[in-house]
């Protein structure tokens, strides 16, 4: 029986989409599967948790960050986000061609919502995919067309953050 590759999405203004992604790469690996996670939006000189750890232990597990290590300004990108992001879309391309098992395209949906990627490119690149892959789009601001295209599309919603109590990110939590 041939498998048929899904599409999902996570979405929302919750903590944890990222988080929930590499989950469910670890799952993944430990039933034998390859995973490429592609790290939009992040640079790197971003030191997050997550990768860190991969990186030291879990060789099967490939990340790759494709964005600047400080933050993009939506009202005002500069050219080298597009850049970075175009770079990004071509590594998926090449990952989702049955390389991997699963591939994680990490803050992909806030990439397109600010307007560095198409979102037809983007859906493009993701039904190009070889047929056995699963393909995960993480980020907040998910256009309704990846939804429409999804298999399983998850919400995190914030319902209570720490931040509003003046508690900044901390190491290990927030990255």
């Amino acid at each position: 029986m041939t498998k048929t590759g899904l599409i999902m999405v996570y979405t929302g203004n919750g903590k944890g989409k990222t988080t929930a992604a590499v989950g469910l790469g670890l799952r993944a690996v430990g039933h034998g599967k390859k995973v490429k996670m592609i790290q939009f939006m992040k640079g790197p000189g971003n030191v997050y948790g997550e990768t860190l750890a991969v990186r030291q232990m879990v060789p099967s597990f490939e990340i790759v960050q494709c964005g600047r290590d400080d933050f993009v300004d939506k009202q005002n990108p500069e050219e080298d986000d597009s850049e970075l992001a175009k770079k990004g879309l071509e590594l998926a391309r090449q990952a989702l061609s049955g390389n991997y098992d699963l591939v994680i395209l990490d803050e992909i949906n806030v990439v397109v919502d600010f307007g560095l990627l198409e979102i037809d490119d983007v859906i493009e690149v993701v039904k190009a995919r070889a047929p056995s892959v699963d393909v995960v789009l993480t980020g907040r601001y998910a256009p309704e067309q990846f939804m429409e295209i999804a298999d399983l599309v998850s919400e995190v919603r914030e319902v209570k953050h720490h931040y509003n109590k003046g508690i900044s990110a901390r190491e290990g939590i927030e990255f």
